[in-house]
């Protein structure tokens, strides 16, 4: 940072000294032992010694260290000042090395401003706990040293520093920092929280349920790091050819003299000019920006929307893929069963019915009873005895009368009306469970994992996009096509094992070249990592996460639309600024061979084009 304020200061020095000289020469002052080219020669060494030592210091340090000749962009420049000062051109090498230098630092700060939107991200870490002893009393300590099981207080306003669960009290959390999502989630007793999360008006005691290293916040910052050590393909093949680049250049240098010299009858001293304005005007500084910029702007974009990316290559490549296979239950669907139908014959009173139901079940172990219980809130309940038994289903009395609730195998002579009903709803992928009173069939509950609200908008705009969308699940034939049939998915494959997920990925890779995997269990790992792109559900399994190239901090499909609609942006605004910096350079260098253009224009458009180019990828960041 000091070395940067210096060379800022020594900056606006050399430019002061660069004006003088300028005012000098208007109007014709004579200020005793003070030449013009002396301060046109201290405004250059003070304003660009930094561009001037990066292009020959470093361009010698890298040869040395790589034993082969690697230049970089700065020695096109340093090579120009330098040539300009030779032939007696003072006032042009100053204005060359204070354009270049200027527009460098103002370079520097826009392409700084997509990782200070990344690094406002990483100062929201959490730092500090206030932990709970054993005699009550609240300490102050850093997060590090939370261990799992602390009780520790949230104070209202404060920031939550560890994942955890709220053992007492109610909040309000803005939970932004983690899945994007700007709505404050209601929480109470029993409900996680996550570390960078901040909390509302109530202050409450949580428990510690991780370390400071495991937290969903603190592997949010891991993968955004990540990410911007990761460049592009495209970025990183610019960063590959940009020394060859650059050699290039210099090689075109006599022979862009010596062909002006033969086709346009050059003098010496108008070739050497010519020569020079030939290496600013080629400086590949718009190409060398032309991607890096743009793909963090569209890396930060995506990290405060809650979709990190572990790298900028996955997210370049997200465009290009052709087929998307999708886990069901937890990625397609919500994730639990939820009661859809319940079907009762006319005789009996529905009310009553749905009480006794609600009562049996609230007793009960069985997996759909919750999803029973939660569909009935107004129901009452009743004192009954409930017994269970495995394979048979659940019983109980109540009013001298036996009921029962358990899956139709369990049951003969069942009413037509009854089983007509059954198979309609089965063939709709839905789970059915009979209710009996007396060993009479009188009713019915149907129940399904739906699939979640953005479901079919995602498969929708994958279909128009035309990638072939496909879904692989372990479910049966019946309910996996019903939901495939429901979101408009191109394929299903039903009743697959988890080791077969891996076989069906690479199917689809042979036929489709580039195929992402969407999933949120350990099941789905080996398919995620098989995958050209996997991307894991933040609410899915840490293995899950682990593995995945793209994680959706929220269980929402619709920031994966969005990621691919950031992914084509990205990669337009990435092939809009190599054309342009490329058309600049060839104008700039054929302009030179007809004598139209001079150093001070060439650098102040070569400057320019890459400020553009910069601006231009920075759009990303909203």
């Amino acid at each position: 940072m000091a070395v940067k304020n210096m060379s800022t200061k020594t900056y606006f020095l050399g430019l002061i000294l660069f004006l003088s000289a300028i005012m000098m020469f208007v109007f014709k002052l004579e200020i005793p032992f003070v030449d013009p080219k002396i301060l046109y020669l201290l405004a250059t060494a003070l304003a660009g010694y930094h561009v001037i030592g990066e292009g020959l210091v470093l361009t010698y340090q890298d040869s040395v260290k790589q034993k082969k000749f690697v230049p970089n962009i700065h020695i096109l420049m340093s090579l120009g000042a330098i040539g300009a000062i030779l032939i007696g051109n003072f006032e042009e090498a100053a204005l060359l090395i204070l354009i270049f230098a200027g527009a460098h630092f103002l370079e520097e700060y826009a392409e700084g401003k997509s990782q200070r939107e990344i690094k406002s991200l990483l100062e929201m870490n959490p730092t500090k706990a206030r932990i709970i002893d054993d005699q009550g009393n609240i300490n102050e300590v850093d997060v590090e040293k939370v261990k799992v099981g602390d009780q520790i207080q949230v104070q209202n306003g404060g920031q939550v520093p560890i994942d955890g669960m709220i053992i007492t009290g109610v909040a309000a959390i803005d939970e932004s920092a983690i899945n994007g999502e700007s709505i404050p989630r209601e929480k109470t007793v029993g409900d996680p929280v996550y570390a960078g999360t901040i909390n509302g008006n109530d202050s409450f005691i949580m428990e510690a349920t991780k370390t400071s290293d495991q937290t969903v916040f603190s592997k949010i910052l891991q993968l955004v790091d990540q990410s911007q050590n990761n460049l592009s393909k495209t970025a990183t093949k610019i960063k590959r050819i940009e020394p060859i680049y650059v050699k290039i250049v210099l090689l075109l240098f006599p022979i862009v003299m010596l062909l002006g010299s033969l086709i346009f009858h050059w003098t010496l001293g108008t070739a050497v000019y010519r020569g020079i304005v030939f290496l600013i005007s080629a400086s590949p500084c718009a190409l060398a920006a032309s991607a890096v910029p743009a793909t963090l702007s569209a890396i930060s974009n995506l990290a405060k929307h809650g979709v990190l990316f572990k790298g900028g290559s996955f997210l370049s490549n997200i465009s290009d893929l052709k087929a998307v296979a999708f886990d069901k239950t937890g990625t397609l669907t919500n994730g639990k069963p939820v009661v859809t139908d319940f079907f009762i014959e006319d005789d009996f009173d529905k009310d009553t019915l749905t009480d006794i139901v609600v009562s049996m079940e609230k007793q009960t172990n069985h997996p759909l009873a919750s999803a029973i219980v939660a569909n009935f809130p107004e129901a009452k309940t009743l004192d009954l005895t409930v017994e269970t038994q495995v394979g048979k289903g659940v019983f109980a009395k109540y009013q001298g009368d036996e009921y029962l609730i358990a899956k139709p195998s369990a049951f003969e002579n069942v009413q037509q009306s009854i089983t007509n009903q059954q198979s309609y709803l089965s063939d709709q992928g839905k789970t059915v469970v009979f209710i009996a009173k007396n060993a009479e069939v009188i009713g019915m509950i149907a129940l399904m994992d739906t699939p979640n609200e953005n479901a079919k908008p995602t498969i929708d705009y994958l279909n128009q996009q035309g990638i072939n969308t496909v879904m692989i699940t372990g479910d049966s034939k019946q309910t996996g096509e019903a939901i495939g049939h429901e979101i408009g998915l191109n394929e299903v494959v039903t009743e697959v094992l988890p080791e077969d997920k891996v076989n069906i990925i690479n199917d689809l890779k042979t036929e489709y070249n580039m195929c992402g995997m969407v999933g949120d269990g350990v099941n789905d790992a080996p398919a995620l990592v098989n995958s050209n792109i996997g991307v894991a559900m933040g609410e899915g399994t840490d293995v899950a996460i682990d593995v995945a190239d793209v994680v959706l901090m929220k269980n929402d499909l619709s920031k994966f639309v969005y990621s691919h609609k950031i992914s084509k942006r990205l990669n337009k605004v990435v092939w809009q600024n190599i054309i342009f910096s490329m058309l600049i350079v060839t104008l700039l260098v054929v302009l030179n061979f007809f004598s139209i253009t001079d150093i001070g224009l060439g650098v102040i458009a070569h400057e320019g084009s890459t400020l553009l180019v910069i601006l231009n990828g920075l759009r990303l960041l909203h």
